[in-house]
């Protein structure tokens, strides 16, 4: 053997490949012929100008038969394109495949076909080789029950034969068992996408990866790294080494370990042994030691650009993986990146929901305040919105007292049941406010001039509302008047002291929004000591499949029967009738007369 100095050895490869006994042909991946080794033409009985540039089933096209109508030519092209497309060598089983005898016949002929990929340094295929051992001699000799006396070249030719053909059973049976391994594990993982695919939350990706998935995956451990920050990763659980993890758990992101390296570089780190380990890092190496580790994989999570963490698979013996396994693990990966993403991506919007949510809240909160307490005058006020998630909405209560001394009473309803609904509502509320002080006289007064106000504010929203206004009357001030203003509400009810009920019905006026110069008339009646007067939105009283009028006339029968009660349970009591989810938001003032003092 010669030494090499300085300079690598220089190899004559295309004496090489013109010398080799076994049958060689090499064709472009679209499989057109570019070459054949002597050994082949010999084979063959043709020359190179027969073959170079033609299409390999026009050079040789199949012998059409009874069991095989295109003469295996389908069969041989499938495995050239397995070989072309996988980056895998083919090994066919014993073909019969006729070639062309020059005189517009076929000679019957039997192969030992193998296909074989040349990729680039890329990985892209470049040839298909093709070795094509023709063993014709020993399957008709066979066939003839092996009776024939060739002489000793004869024997040669027949333990060569046999030799190779052990050989290709040995291959194709660890092929098969390799490809019946690997559907067993595609149909595994199956199973594990449909999980993956209910997974809510980190914890549930986890729980399925380094459950059902170490399974299919026939691996010991596993552990998803999830990228908290641009410089951190953080290894959420480790399957059976969990024990291991410990100080592990939470990694700088250039640690040179294979879950930060594949999460920091977006490529696949390969770990066959702890020798491996060691030529990474001396830190890889402890981490395989930590978690009883003997060989991994660590593949990037990534979701289009972003770099979301990575994916660990262990074994506790070493282990060679072949393309195969490596593809496969990067398919799961790809899955468990997407999981990932939506989760993530889920949680940011809930969090940005939350925020939002809270801001309307406090919003809806500050304006729906605490009412005024008077010594002949009681109040309770309720608001439930619509959904729980929701929190706010467009309906609001509102009392408040002027400068003559008197209450003015407010129930309303902006349309909608949302945060957009919620600051409509804020801004009818407080327009509202201000007009009944500057000119609190007039219920019917104060709603017009709101309706001009906003449409000069360009408040662009539809509102319904009752306002009403509790002044005292007489000589000695010792009754009290109730006047009120509908503008499309439902109507307010009286229950007197004895319990009758009284739907303060009259004809509604037009809703707040609909025309700022729409005629707006108001109403009185006595408001005698002992009674209760309720406002309400049409959530209360709105059903699923029941009629408004039908609504309105349950109400009356509760009131009827829990008038008398003290109003913060009589509250309680009209709300606690309501399913548990709304179609609408509720809102409720009711309001007591006590006596005069």
């Amino acid at each position: 053997m010669p030494e090499r100095s300085g300079e690598e050895l220089l190899i004559d490869h295309a004496a090489v490949f013109r010398a080799m006994p076994t049958p060689y042909l090499v064709m472009t991946p679209d499989l057109v012929i570019a070459d054949a080794n002597p050994a082949y033409l010999a084979t063959t009985g043709r020359t190179l100008d027969d073959l170079v540039g033609r299409d390999v089933f026009d050079a040789f096209p199949g012998n059409p038969n009874e069991t095989d109508p295109d003469g295996g030519v389908g069969k041989v092209r499938a495995s050239f394109e397995r070989a072309r497309d996988t980056g895998l060598v083919d090994t066919m089983d014993l073909q019969e495949y006729d070639i062309p005898d020059g005189r517009g016949g076929f000679d019957k002929r039997f192969w030992s076909l193998i296909s074989i990929p040349l990729l680039d340094g890329e990985g892209v295929c470049r040839y298909v080789i093709q070795r094509a051992e023709d063993i014709t001699d020993y399957v008709l000799d066979q066939r003839l029950g092996g009776s024939g006396n060739h002489g000793m070249e004869w024997h040669r030719r027949v333990l060569e034969v046999e030799s190779d053909l052990y050989a290709r059973g040995l291959e194709l049976s660890a092929s098969r068992e390799a490809e019946l391994a690997t559907a067993r594990r595609l149909a595994a993982l199956a199973g594990v996408a449909l999980d993956l695919a209910s997974a809510e939350s980190v914890d549930d990706l986890v729980a399925t990866v380094t459950g059902s998935g170490l399974e299919a995956l026939g691996a010991n451990g596993a552990g998803i790294g999830v990228r908290e920050d641009a410089d951190r990763l953080r290894v959420v659980r480790v399957g059976s080494f969990a024990e291991g993890l410990g100080r592990y758990g939470d990694l700088p992101l250039e640690a040179a370990v294979p879950a930060t390296m594949a999460a920091r570089r977006g490529r696949t780190v390969v770990v066959r042994d702890r020798a491996e380990a060691a030529e990474l890092s001396g830190q890889a190496a402890d981490v395989l030691a930590a978690t009883g580790t003997e060989a991994c994989i660590a593949l990037p999570l990534q979701a289009g650009s972003r770099a979301l963490g990575s994916l660990t698979v262990g074994w506790s013996e070493g282990r060679e993986f072949s393309g195969q396994d490596v593809e496969l693990l990067e398919a799961f990966a790809a899955q468990c990146a997407q999981v990932l993403d939506r989760i993530q991506t889920r949680q940011a919007e809930r969090a940005a929901h939350a925020a939002v949510r809270g801001m309307a809240e406090a919003l809806q909160r500050s304006l729906l305040t605490e009412p005024p307490q008077t010594a002949d005058l009681e109040i309770a006020v309720r608001y439930v919105p619509a959904a729980a998630q929701a929190q706010v909405g467009g309906d609001w209560y509102d009392a408040f007292q002027v400068g003559d001394g008197s209450t003015m009473l407010v129930i309303g309803d902006v349309t909608g049941h949302d945060r957009h609904a919620a600051a409509a509502m804020a801004q009818v509320r407080n327009v509202l406010r201000g007009v009944a002080h500057s000119q609190p006289e007039s219920p019917a007064r104060v709603l017009a001039a709101l309706d001009r106000a906003l449409g000069d504010l360009a408040v662009d929203t539809l509102a319904t509302a009752v306002l009403a206004r509790v002044e005292r009357y007489g000589e000695d001030g010792g009754q009290r008047l109730l006047r009120w203003s509908n503008a499309g509400h439902p109507a307010p009810l009286l229950v007197e002291r004895d319990g009758t009920v009284t739907l303060l019905e009259r004809t509604p006026n037009l809703l707040l929004g609909v025309g700022p110069e729409a005629l707006r008339v108001e109403h009185a009646a006595a408001l005698p000591a002992g009674s209760t007067l309720l406002l309400y939105t049409d959530g209360l009283v709105e059903r699923r499949g029941v009629s408004l009028d039908d609504g309105v006339t349950w109400l009356c029968q509760e009131l009827a029967e829990l008038g008398s009660l003290p109003l913060e349970e009589l509250c309680d009591r009209l709300l606690g009738v309501l399913p548990d989810e709304l179609d609408d938001d509720v809102a409720l003032l009711v309001l007591r007369a006590h006596a005069v003092g």
